[in-house]
């Protein structure tokens, strides 16, 4: 079995719609543009008592560090492997978004 690493561009392109859809935006395409996005979702999603929507705050928070002037390689991968973690729940959690509207 072949295992994909998360990179901040597959993490975008997996849930750029998803999190645009809570957050009453375009889908996001730049990272900056993507934490922003996240940061947003989970308000409404908390607004809306949806278990895990501070998931994405940390997840927003990783991605934002690991799109820092990070040097570290090793470091940024951490950062993005966590938010890929955080983000892992995205789905079910804008599908009960959808049917509570």
């Amino acid at each position: 079995m072949t295992t994909q690493t998360a990179t901040a561009d597959t993490l975008l392109a997996r849930y750029a719609a998803d999190i645009a859809f809570v957050a009453e935006e375009q889908p996001a395409t730049t990272l900056a543009d993507f934490v922003n996005q996240m940061e947003i979702a989970a308000d409404h999603l908390a607004g809306a008592g949806i278990q895990g929507a501070s998931d994405l705050d940390a997840a927003a928070a990783a991605l934002g560090a690991a799109n820092s002037n990070l040097t570290d390689d090793g470091k940024r991968a951490w950062l993005i492997s966590g938010a890929a973690r955080f983000l892992a729940n995205t789905t079910d959690m804008v599908d009960e978004y959808r049917l509570m509207l």
